[in-house]
């Protein structure tokens, strides 16, 4: 399918897609089904996209990147997606790719340099806490209880967070808290840079989670107790954190989508290829109809969610929050990468659910798509509350009204 990005979007994404089928797949197989890939080898593969002029495409060219803007992005994830270690191995995997969007946003000139340039050199690991266990927020953020209080020149966060990606090997790590118990959540949090290595900052454990492989992606626990930061590490203005949580979210939502329908597209290659070369009864199974329809399915609702994808990165592009439409791409594209994955593995079969071929890691990771970045049932809140919001009660009448005749 042809769409309509960049000239240099599409540009890199070939050379990305060419990157990741002759650097990266070769390391993924020699990988698969042994768990996490060492640091070691992640560097080593940092190091050729530099070489191919293809590492960290959304950073700005002043701290070692491509500068590449949203739109021409979109290939760009796309491409690396199809294989696990591919993001990681263009540095523009998550949390840390969110998180420098965020510096690079609303950071200071002092907190750019110290946070955002080793960050992307690849020299520093972050993570976002914002999730809290019950009764704190999850899919409500307005529940958040962590709280952050000004003491001198100083502000000392308490609070107890889980699900922070990377959040046992960060070197920093980005912090929600409530600064103005009167105000609505929404208007009185903020966000602060906040070093692991800050007393008072306990990681209680990390996760265990579905999902993982060879990019083995923690989720820690952390508690903070009376943990004293300087006022410079504010991130971006006081009270405004849900405001730059959502400039961070909406486009991370996008580039997750774009992460995932790459994983997909590679699943249904690796099964049409599958399906060509086995042969049970009477044919190869690339011949059977049920088998064809399946995918056929696929490829178009994978259609589909591209499109949308680059509608909602139009509207952000032109200054818009688009909100509907990004939580419109986010479920849609989470059930269907998630169903496309799943028709992949049925149809390889035996081969589906063994670690031989990438699958049965792209399953389990595609699992937690449709949860993390806000779960679908949260999206489609958003979704019909502004469905219904569209409705003119005047017309409610003229609406329900049948005519028998």
């Amino acid at each position: 399918m042809k769409y309509d990005d960049p000239q240099r979007g599409r540009e890199v994404a070939d050379r990305v897609e060419s990157f990741v089928r002759e650097e990266v797949v070769p390391v993924e197989r020699d990988h698969l089904g042994e768990g996490r890939v060492p640091d070691e080898t992640v560097r080593e593969l940092r190091e050729l996209a530099r070489e191919r002029d293809l590492y960290a495409p959304q950073v700005p060219e002043e701290y070692g990147g491509l500068g590449m803007d949203f739109r021409e992005l979109l290939p760009v994830f796309e491409a690396a997606g199809r294989s696990l270690l591919g993001p990681a191995a263009i540095r523009a995997n998550a949390p840390d790719e969110g998180n420098m969007h965020t510096l690079e946003l609303v950071g200071t000139d002092e907190q750019r340099e110290r946070w955002l340039r080793p960050l992307a050199a690849g020299e520093a690991k972050s993570g976002f806490s914002m999730t809290e266990p019950n009764p704190g927020a999850g899919s409500d953020p307005k529940m958040i209880r962590t709280t952050a209080e000004k003491d001198g020149d100083e502000w000392v966060i308490d609070g107890h967070k889980w699900w922070t990606t990377q959040g046992s090997e960060a070197d920093v790590l980005l912090v929600m808290a409530r600064t103005d118990d009167e105000a609505h959540p929404y208007q009185g949090c903020s966000i602060f840079l906040v070093p692991a290595d800050t007393p008072g900052v306990e990681i209680v454990r990390d996760i265990p989670h579905l999902g993982g492989g060879l990019t083995g992606a923690s989720h820690a626990e952390i508690r903070y107790d009376d943990v004293r930061v300087p006022e410079e590490n504010l991130l971006g203005e006081e009270n405004a954190g849900f405001a730059i949580a959502q400039q961070r979210l909406g486009p991370a939502r996008l580039t997750h989508c774009m992460r995932f329908s790459g994983m997909a597209e590679r699943a249904l290659d690796v099964a049409k290829a599958y399906a060509a070369e086995r042969r049970a009864f009477d044919g190869p199974l690339s011949d059977k109809q049920a088998l064809r329809f399946e995918v056929a399915e696929a490829e178009t609702r994978l259609h589909a969610v591209r499109s949308m994808v680059r509608h909602a990165a139009r509207q952000i592009a032109a200054g818009e929050e688009a909100r509907v439409e990004v939580a419109m791409s986010k479920t849609f594209a989470a059930n269907v990468t998630q169903d496309a994955i799943d028709t992949a593995v049925q149809i390889c079969g035996g081969n589906g659910i063994g670690k031989d071929l990438p699958l049965a890691d792209f399953y389990e990771n595609v699992r937690q798509f449709r949860i993390i970045d806000g779960a679908d049932e949260v999206h489609k809140r958003v979704i019909a509350r502004n469905a219904f919001e569209d409705t003119d009660p005047s017309e409610v009448e003229h609406l329900t009204r049948f005519d028998s005749s």
